[in-house]
Formats: C-alpha cells, sequence, structure tokens
C-alpha cells in the first residue's frame, strides 16, 4: 500500500539499493524464468487469460518471485499488498482481509502476496481459504521450500503451483550488464573475476547484485580490473543454500547416496563436500554412511560396514576438521565397493512372511526338550546334529510344519557374495538329496 513518504514522492529521491533500482518493470524482463515469462510462459499465459488465479511461488532466493508478484498485480489492475509470514500474525492477516473485502465493494480486487508462506502453521493456512474461493482475494504466496511437504493439501488444491529456477550463468551475466549500464562504467573485473563474481553469488539474483555494489562503491573508476584472488579478499562469498531441517538437507543426503549407490565416487565426494560445506552435523553423515554400506553393499563387501563404522569412530577422536577425512575414505571406499541390496530385499520379504503367516511354531525337531512331558511330546526328536554329518550340514528344515519353504535371500554373483552363492547352491544340493524341497 503506498505511505504518505511514497504519496508525497520523497522515495524516489531517497538512496535505493542496486538491486531494487534494477527492479525489472515487465514480466518478460524478469531473467532467467523463460519457462514462465516468455511468449509461451505459464505466467504470460495466465495473464492472457484475463483472470489470475491464486498461486504458488516456489524457487531458491533471489530467483524473481517477489519482483513476479508484484508484476502480476501490476498487470491485472489488482492492488498488491504484502505480508511476510515471519513478522505476521493472525491479526495481520485478518485485517489484511478486511482491507480486501472493502476494496470488493467498490469493484477492486486485491492480490495478497505472502513471502516465506510456509512459515505459516495449518491454522494460519487454513485462514485463506474460504477468501481464496469467494474472490475476496488472490494469494500469490512464495516459498523457498517443497509446497508438497510445507503447505496444507487444501490451500495448495486452490493454488496453481509455479517453479522458479536456480539463476544460471546466462542470467548472472544478463543482470550484470543491466548493473553496468545503470552505473554507467564496467564492473572492475578481469574475465576470471567476473566469472568469480557469479559463481559466488550461487544462483542468487540479489546477492549477486549487492556484491557488484559493493564493488562499485569500493572501487572508483579505472580501478586495477580484480582476479579471482581478489575479488575473494574483497567480497564475501554468499553462505551456501543448506537448510539441515528443509528440503536442501534432503536433497543433498540424497544425492550422496545415490553417488555412492551408483558407484561414483568422485560425484560421492563432490555432495559431501557440499553437505559439510553447509554445516551438517557429522555424525548424522556417518549414520548415513553405515546405512549405506547396509542397505547397498552388505554382504558383496563385508569391510563396507566396518570402514563406515570406523569413519564414525575416526570423527569422535579426531573431531572437525581432521576427521572429516575419515568420512571422506568411507564415501570413497562405498562408492567403490561391489554393490547388493540382497541382504536388503532378503530382510524385507522374511518380516512381509512373518507378518501373513501369523503365530506358526517351530517344527518340534529343533526345539528343546528339559523335561519329559516336553520328550512325550516329541520336543527335539529326530534332530540331527550338523557338526555330526560328514559335510557339518544336515538338510532338516527348520521352518515351520507345513510352510513352503521360501528363497528370501538371493545373494549376487558379485564381491564375496560369489562366494556366499557358491556355498548356498552346494547346501541346496545336498538338502535336495536328502530328498528336502
Amino acid at each position: 500500500m503506498t505511505n504518505l513518504f511514497q504519496a508525497a514522492g520523497l522515495d524516489r529521491e531517497a538512496p535505493r539499493p542496486l538491486a531494487d533500482r534494477l527492479r525489472p518493470t515487465k514480466l518478460a524482463h524478469i531473467v532467467g524464468q523463460d519457462h514462465l515469462v516468455g511468449p509461451a510462459g505459464t505466467l504470460t499465459r495466465a495473464l492472457k487469460g484475463g483472470r489470475l488465479q491464486s498461486m504458488i511461488l516456489w524457487g531458491p532466493p533471489g530467483s524473481g518471485k517477489t519482483t513476479a508478484a508484484r508484476l502480476l498485480a501490476d498487470q491485472t489492475s489488482l492492488v498488491f499488498e504484502q505480508l511476510s509470514a515471519i513478522f505476521s500474525g493472525v491479526q495481520d492477516l485478518r485485517k489484511a482481509f478486511d482491507r480486501a473485502k472493502s476494496r470488493r465493494e467498490t469493484g477492486t480486487g486485491t492480490l495478497l502476496f505472502i513471502d516465506e508462506i510456509h512459515r505459516f502453521n495449518r491454522s494460519q493456512q487454513d485462514s485463506f481459504l474460504p477468501h481464496m474461493e469467494d474472490g475476496t482475494i488472490t494469494l500469490v504466496g512464495a516459498t523457498t521450500e517443497n509446497p508438497s511437504f510445507e503447505l496444507n493439501g487444501a490451500l495448495l488444491s486452490r493454488a496453481l503451483v509455479v517453479v522458479f529456477h536456480r539463476l544460471d550463468e546466462a542470467a548472472l551475466e544478463e543482470l550484470l550488464a543491466r548493473a553496468e549500464r545503470v552505473e554507467g562504467r564496467p564492473l572492475p573485473l578481469d574475465r576470471e573475476g567476473r566469472t568469480a563474481l557469479k559463481t559466488m553469488a550461487d544462483g542468487d539474483g540479489r546477492t549477486l547484485l549487492n556484491m557488484a555494489e559493493e564493488l562499485f562503491a569500493s572501487l572508483a573508476s579505472g580501478a586495477a580490473p580484480l582476479d579471482r584472488a581478489a575479488l575473494a579478499a574483497l567480497v564475501q562469498r554468499r553462505a551456501p543454500l543448506y537448510d539441515k531441517s528443509r528440503d536442501g538437507h534432503y536433497n543433498l543426503i540424497s544425492a550422496l547416496h545415490k553417488a555412492v549407490r551408483g558407484s561414483d565416487p568422485d560425484a560421492a565426494l563432490y555432495w559431501l563436500a557440499r553437505i559439510l560445506d553447509g554445516g551438517e552435523d557429522r555424525l548424522y553423515i556417518a549414520r548415513r554412511l553405515v546405512r549405506m554400506a547396509i542397505e547397498d553393499i552388505g554382504l558383496a563387501d563385508p569391510q563396507a560396514l566396518m570402514q563406515a563404522l570406523a569413519a564414525k569412530d575416526a570423527f569422535d577422536f579426531l573431531g572437525s576438521p581432521e576427521g572429516e577425512l575419515g568420512l571422506a575414505q568411507a564415501v570413497i571406499y562405498l562408492a567403490t565397493a561391489p554393490k547388493s541390496n540382497a541382504a536388503y530385499l532378503a530382510f524385507g520379504a522374511a518380516m512381509r512372511s512373518a507378518q501373513e503367516q501369523g503365530s506358526l511354531p517351530p517344527p518340534k525337531h529343533i526345539l528343546n526338550a528339559p523335561t519329559r512331558l516336553m520328550q512325550q511330546e516329541g520336543y527335539g526328536a529326530r534332530y540331527e546334529y550338523d557338526h555330526g554329518t560328514p559335510e557339518a550340514f544336515s538338510g532338516q528344515t527348520y521352518f515351520p510344519d507345513g510352510m513352503a519353504r521360501p528363497q528370501f535371500y538371493v545373494p549376487p554373483g558379485r564381491g564375496f557374495e560369489a562366494e556366499i552363492k557358491q556355498r548356498l547352491e552346494h547346501w541346496a544340493r545336498l538338502r535336495s538329496k536328502r530328498g528336502g524341497p
């Protein structure tokens, strides 16, 4: 809403950050989001349709979500009203709804933009529903978190989810070119320094322009261009995008796990470095490595589990940063180990069988018979002591009476499990000779 400061035109004389001065005035000028604002983009088509529906703008910081919301309001003649879920509560929402109702009575619509909408709790999110349904507001919410996890299903069913992408190098270069046109001079960077500046922005357009503004302010016109090292000494890089309790956390851990499973040690080391750089709990990483050793390697290399546990112990003993090398060693070992999920699948199959078969008792011949009554009932009768047989293998059944013999564990012919497979095939032949299944 326009305040007295803005109405008097004083805001035009006040100092404005470079990012604000470069804020696009047309939807098509938003960089890096052609799938949304290009000629056939989602938002372009929505505007041509004549009626804007409520939507959730999902994407990383600095990708243009807030700018897009403002321009949607301008191009649909809706009054733009903005709230932040971080600083707003129930009373703020009620006042915003009341203002929207008053405008609606005069034939004016309201685009209510909620920044960080995922910060609202379930009841606060539910409060939007009736006002969205009767047309009092067109809700546009912005979030950096996966809406599927953070927003109510009822809210998502009434809104279009619009995905903003991380800005690529071409989009960041366009922003730098615009900044240079506004400032009337080139950035004091050589080619290597310019590339480093875009890398330091980490896909965030706002961060890139803030760093560019810092360079313009720090270095006079005509200053010698900075290389990568000089730039790093002058400008702090953007903090890595990694929220240990949210989407980024699970995405990067998943990437590490998949790279290990895919036997790619270089990719696995890259994702490990990204996770460490983001500040993840090192012991959490160690626990995940133990899981990978069990789930994806198993008995194909029994030493994999030992390596993962040793990495945990090494970190406990050495601490950071020396202990992180133990995690890296374990990642390399796991990624280069032969892979097998046979034990993982076997356990799952055994659990399903146990649940489906009910409480079948063990066969009596493998039960101990410490009392005469138990002996009379056949407990322990005809049990064969395996060590007393020629091959230390009796071939008798250990499944409940009447239960068909299943096969849960099917080792592949990789790594140590190739030897296990040979043993199992040998025992199967002995069992067959005995007359068993």
